[in-house]
Formats: C-alpha cells, sequence, structure tokens
C-alpha cells in the first residue's frame, strides 16, 4: 500500500521539482536582460546629465557675458 501511494507521490515530487528549477533558470535569464536593459537607462540618464549640464554652463556663460556688456 505504501509503495502503491509513495511512488507516484515521489515521481509527481521530483516531477515539480525539476519544472520549478527550469522556470526559475528561464526567469534568471529574463531578469539578466532587464538588468542590461536597466544599466543601458541608466547609461542614457547620465550622458543626458553631462549633456544638460554642458549646455547649463554655455547658457550661463553667454549670460554672463551679455550682462557684462550692459
Amino acid at each position: 500500500m505504501y509503495i502503491l501511494i509513495g511512488v507516484p507521490l515521489l515521481f509527481n515530487a521530483t516531477l515539480m521539482g525539476l519544472v520549478i528549477a527550469y522556470m526559475n533558470a528561464r526567469f534568471d535569464k529574463s531578469d539578466a536582460r532587464f538588468d542590461s536593459i536597466d544599466r543601458r537607462f541608466d547609461d542614457m540618464r547620465d550622458l543626458w546629465r553631462a549633456e544638460l549640464r554642458r549646455v547649463e554652463e554655455v547658457l550661463d556663460a553667454r549670460l554672463k557675458h551679455i550682462e557684462e556688456r550692459h
């Protein structure tokens, strides 16, 4: 009786463990892809901040120059 219940139970538990391990591996791959996308967005944000800082410095210099002339 124990064998009739235990063997299918062990088989199902093993099968579910393998499915869960496979799904975790798939999710880890997609997490890595999203991490790389996040990194690219962070790089673009840093680039935009640097460009905006440069534009702000140029505008400040031009405004200062105009103020000094008048």
